[in-house]
């Protein structure tokens, strides 16, 4: 008997605002059509597992390991990435907070970091210290940087919350 390849769905993602088509195959996950496909190499292939938080992108909002789910499986959502956190080369507050706090010493983990504290300040806009370390509990950082990750994301919230009262 002969073998079939499974087909290669014609899906449309929608990644930072841009909604793209592509072909994949059923068990891509989001991280590889992330990184080999679109060339958005913020979110990291470290454990995949979804134990180290390297991957973590904002699925509809929320802080998702994008090594554990289908491409396939995210047409209609919103995928942003740490690429689309800059906007006309102005960084993001939360990037800003992150180089001020010095958040990142060798960076490999602030991607995910961001995007995992991103996705807490979304809904938790002025979270205090175990709020901050529920959220990225789920993150490793091998460099254990912790203390000044955790700064990093108390300015940020300040940040925001000038911002949101300035916009």
């Amino acid at each position: 008997m002969k073998s079939e390849e499974p087909a290669t769905p014609n899906i449309r993602l929608t990644v930072n605002g841009e909604t793209r088509a592509l072909r994949v195959q059923p068990h891509w996950t989001l991280s590889r059509v992330l990184r080999r496909e679109f060339g958005l190499t913020g979110a990291k292939e470290a454990c995949g597992e979804g134990a180290c938080g390297a991957c973590t992108v904002l699925v509809d909002g929320v802080a998702t390991p994008s090594c554990m789910i289908l491409a396939v499986e995210q047409e209609g959502k919103s995928i942003v990435t740490i690429e689309g956190l800059s906007k006309n080369g102005v960084l993001h507050p939360i990037q800003e907070a992150w180089l001020e706090e010095y958040g990142a010493q060798c960076g490999f983990c602030s991607p995910g970091m961001i995007m995992s504290a991103l996705g807490l300040l979304a809904k938790t806009p002025d979270p205090d210290e175990e709020q901050i370390k529920e959220a990225l509990g789920g993150n490793l950082c091998i460099c254990s940087n912790y203390e000044h990750i955790i700064a990093a994301v108390k300015s940020a919230a300040r940040k925001m919350a000038k911002e949101a009262s300035h916009g």
